[in-house]
């Protein structure tokens, strides 16, 4: 059976992201926002929570940590380069590592920008990246802790992947990020096709992820930036855009 992710809503805008393996019964959190939603989506399934795997130290990405470990036994993976700064962590990955959930092997990808450790974790064989604050639908993370430059080699990596790859991202931004981005590029009617679907999807309060990677090529400014310089001026106007 193919495996199945399960996204909600935690807090106000984060994302929680189940994948479970049905073959094996294994189930992994991607982040762990908020305790509540994801337990009860946990529950609500008959699902354990074996692993948890953390893509930065954020609060809102990790607040969940040590009460979904104490309630299920979960073990937490996250990034070397931040694992002082993340609740209970007991593995740590680096870009190149390898893990697995399931009969599903799970790729670590280096992403830093918006934290200097930022980690995606792509899974080949189901074609599906969790890339959490690096990448937005019609948007990218803030450069908080990296440099331009490094939050420009992370999208250049991620938009090197499989066009059919479905992306999951760490929060629902989408409609903002299209307002901007039709400042940027007016004129581009795949941009503004999507405006009219996400406007109708947010009227009727669903979600507007998972995107795919072939869709961001074709309505993302800042992949579609074309170099670091040109990424930079539009993360800079992205920043004081209101």
């Amino acid at each position: 059976m193919p495996l199945i992710v399960e996204q909600f809503i935690c807090r106000t805008d984060n994302y929680g992201l189940l994948v479970h393996d049905p073959d094996t019964g294994m189930t992994a959190a991607i982040d762990a926002p908020e305790e509540a939603p994801i337990a009860e989506h946990l529950t609500a399934h008959g699902w354990n929570l074996d692993e948890i795997f953390i893509t930065h130290h954020h609060a809102d990405h990790v607040e969940g940590n040590i009460a979904l470990k104490r309630a299920f036994g979960a073990t937490i993976t996250g990034p070397a380069m931040e694992a002082d700064r993340i609740p209970g962590i007991d593995r740590t990955v680096r870009g190149g590592d390898k893990l697995l959930l399931g009969d599903y092997d799970i790729a670590v990808m280096e992403t830093p920008g918006h934290t200097l450790g930022h980690i995606s974790y792509l899974i080949p064989k189901a074609r599906t990246a969790f890339v959490a604050d690096t990448l937005f639908a019609v948007g990218c993370g803030r450069v908080i802790e990296g440099t331009m430059e490094m939050m420009w080699d992370s999208l250049l990596k991620l938009a090197s992947l499989p066009d059919d790859t479905t992306v999951y991202c760490g929060h629902e931004y989408t409609e903002a990020n299209i307002r901007f981005a039709l400042t940027v590029e007016p004129g581009n009617p795949d941009l503004v096709s999507r405006a009219a679907e996400v406007k109708a999807l947010r009227a009727e309060g669903r979600m507007t992820l998972p995107t795919t990677i072939a869709l961001e090529k074709k309505t993302n400014p800042f992949l579609r930036a074309g170099n670091a310089e040109r990424f930079a001026e539009l993360r800079r106007r992205k920043d004081a855009f209101k």
